[in-house]
């Protein structure tokens, strides 16, 4: 399957997406994807999926520390994850839309 992307990047279609997807979508942003990478890229998902937006990037790291615990849900653990930009990156490699906040 090939991927279409827009022109920042972000998978065209949300129901394209999957863990082989995510992986091509981090290999193309230089992101070696671990565990913890995991774990943030499906916390944001599921947001998705639940309330059909993104968040902005304060209600991002509070809903991750109030699901995952403040040791994850701060911007420095995010940033050690996605240097270029947490909820931007998180989200592009989710298959995920670029979140409005996002430049």
């Amino acid at each position: 399957m090939e991927l279409v992307l827009n022109e920042e990047g972000f998978l065209c279609k949300v129901s394209d997406w999957n863990k082989e997807v995510a992986l091509t979508l981090s290999r193309i942003n230089k992101i070696e994807l671990t565990e913890n990478h995991w774990e943030i890229i499906l916390f944001i998902r599921t947001y998705y999926q639940n309330f059909k937006h993104l968040p902005n990037a304060r209600v991002f790291t509070k809903a991750i520390a109030k699901q995952l615990g403040v040791e994850k849900g701060n911007s420095r653990y995010l940033h050690k994850l996605f240097p270029q930009g947490p909820l931007k990156y998180a989200c592009k490699i989710a298959g995920l839309p670029k979140p409005p906040t996002c430049l």
